[in-house]
């Protein structure tokens, strides 16, 4: 029975695993397509705390920013020119350092005065340069993945022959914190590449390849995932990219820093530029960003998310929800629901650890995958866990009917108590009434069995009074032991002080019954080894308690009858005791015992 019930609850287990796993990759079909869905709401959290997590890194010193900041929009000097002239005379100001390339992350799409649009032009010509586009891409070209850009803004033919092309767009989430980099791009030019990966090619003077979801810079490799998307591992707060102010440059403070260097201009200037908030600051500069999209391609930290990593994402959500679930439903509900939680967390902690070794990896599929179901588990646990505790209670006040109640309880506790034979040092207490049987005659049958039920009663109200525990009815006496308890340490002074008050009280239960003749008993009392077993066969059994002390006491109660004694108890309960008895003993004599070998030193009581 015990193995079939198993087998069912591990079938069980089994179903709702796999439903689990089911639930986990249904779950993760959005997130295996690179698709927009509800797992990004909490994703998006989640790598905000990853980065919060491990803090800013280091980037490589080939790139910096040139920033023209409110100090260089409020100079005179500067303030005087026209908007054109102004930025020629700051790229002119850059060329004079000798940078390798120059990246102006500004979008030259207005008209502007010819004279301007000739000066900066010439000025961007004068170096290797790449200069800004931008757009919309609401959509994505559905098998490709790539951005399609809508209201397209190109620079002036002008610049555009000064110049390289590059588009500027960043993928932001939900949150609009910059998660990616489109690295490509469809125009109604055709397919066009980011600003980044043109200026980070030309730096490095190698021809970009891609081969699926793998970018190719010279010896360089970078992993993208679905359209050509470069996750982007956001460096710091605003200044973490090497950052010069345009104004120091133009006033010659600057000297040498830029020689040799990648350099991106930018507008930093109050409500000018695009700024976005990052988990390092609320009002990141775009400039920085795409300055730390250029240090990433040319070998800077990065993030690897492609399609390998989504689909470990997928394989393991499903694997933990399935395991987790598996758990909780096989075991009972707190050790399985502390396993499953412990499952759940150490993959998010790996998760975590990966993150500062370049790998994101998702860590809010597998919690949305495995709590659901999980919960569902536990809960389903809870209600079977009640519903067997609400039979166990049931069985076990039916099993005090018929045991001790401390023994029935030690057996709820343990169902394998007592599966093997112990043998302890108890105090074995034997009582019967004297004169039962003239008793029984003037009662009646009815009588007498609702006598012996108040008898009973009395017994065990005394015997448990003291810690002790009742084993056997057995007619008009009772066999009682003391020291099963661990919790009471003193069996012989309990079992004394019962064998008193037991006596008076069975006194006043034959007065209050209106007895012609003063009811009486007899107390046999011994402490000693006995063997405490279960008898009888797999489906039916009972606790005993069997030994020599036991015949022992048991004989005892012919010493009191033959001695006219109340309570006999031998010199080893005397020798036990830790307090003297109430009363003491009216005789001590050394006695014979019927079927045993030697003497028993005995204590003797009239009551």
């Amino acid at each position: 029975m015990i193995r079939r019930t198993r087998l069912r609850t591990l079938l069980i287990a089994l179903f709702g695993a796999l439903c689990a796993a089911i639930w986990a990759i249904f779950l993760s079909l959005p997130h295996l397509g690179a698709r927009a869905g509800l797992l990004d709401r909490f994703e998006s959290g989640l790598i905000d705390l990853r980065f919060s997590t491990f803090g800013p890194v280091d980037l490589p010193s080939d790139v910096v920013v040139v920033a023209i900041d409110d100090a260089a929009l409020a100079d005179p000097a500067l303030a005087a020119m026209t908007g054109r002239a102004r930025l020629a005379h700051v790229i002119n100001a850059i060329a004079a350092q000798n940078p390798k390339v120059l990246a102006v992350d500004v979008v030259l799409a207005d008209a502007g005065d010819a004279a301007g649009n000739a000066a900066l032009a010439e000025a961007i010509g004068s170096l290797p340069s790449v200069i800004a586009a931008a757009g919309t891409f609401p959509i994505v070209q559905a098998g490709s993945g790539l951005p399609v850009l809508e209201n397209e803004l190109w620079p002036l033919p002008v610049f555009s022959a000064a110049a390289d092309t590059g588009w500027v767009n960043i993928a932001t989430d939900v949150s609009g914190t910059p998660r990616h980099i489109p690295l490509m791009f469809l125009t109604s030019q055709g397919l066009q590449p980011a600003l980044p990966l043109r200026a980070a090619a030309l730096f490095s003077a190698d021809t970009p390849e891609f081969d699926r979801n793998v970018l190719r810079l010279g010896a360089r490799e970078t992993r993208l995932d679905f359209g050509f998307h470069m996750p982007l591992r956001l460096a710091g707060p605003s200044g973490t990219v090497a950052t010069i102010p345009a104004l120091d440059l133009v006033e010659g403070r600057a000297n040498g820093r830029l020689s040799g260097k990648m350099v991106v201009l930018g507008l930093t200037g109050t409500g000018l530029g695009d700024r976005f908030p990052t988990p390092f600051d609320g009002n990141t500069p775009g400039v920085e960003l795409i300055a730390t999209a250029i240090s990433q391609l040319l070998g800077g930290p990065g993030l690897v998310r492609d399609d390998t990593v989504r689909r470990v994402d997928v394989a393991m959500a499903a694997s933990v929800a399935f395991l987790c679930t598996f758990i909780v439903l096989a075991l009972s509900l707190g050790p399985g629901v502390t396993l499953a939680l412990g499952v759940l967390g150490l993959w998010i902690a790996l998760i975590w650890l990966a993150f500062p070794f370049g790998w994101w990896l998702s860590a809010a599929l597998p919690l949305l995958a495995t709590l659901p179901p999980v919960l569902g588990a536990a809960g389903m646990r809870y209600v079977q866990e009640r519903r067997r505790s609400a039979i166990t209670d049931r069985a076990v006040v039916a099993l005090k009917k018929f045991q001790s109640p401390a023994l029935a309880d030690m057996i709820a506790d343990d169902p394998d108590f007592l599966s093997r034979p112990v043998t302890r040092d108890l105090v074995i207490f034997f009582v019967d009434l004297s004169g039962f049987t003239l008793l029984s005659q003037t009662l009646g049958p009815q009588g007498t069995e609702d006598f012996l039920k108040r008898f009973h009663s009395v017994v065990a109200r005394e015997v448990h009074k003291q810690n002790g525990i009742v084993f056997n009815y057995m007619g008009d006496g009772a066999l009682a032991v003391f020291g099963m308890r661990d919790t009471h340490p003193n069996p012989a002074d309990d079992a004394m002080k019962a064998a008193f008050d037991l006596v008076a009280a069975i006194v006043a239960l034959g007065t209050s019954q209106g007895l012609d003749v003063p009811l009486g008993c007899r107390i046999g009392i011994h402490f000693g080894p006995v063997v405490l077993s279960r008898l009888g066969d797999d489906r039916q059994q009972q606790v005993s308690v069997t030994g020599d002390s036991v015949n022992l006491a048991s004989r005892l109660m012919e010493i009191a009858k033959a001695q006219g004694a109340s309570i006999v108890a031998t010199a080893d309960v005397l020798s036990a005791l830790n307090a003297r008895p109430e009363r003491d003993a009216a005789e001590i004599k050394t006695v014979e015992v019927r079927g045993r070998a030697g003497n028993v030193d005995v204590h003797l009581w009239t009551v």
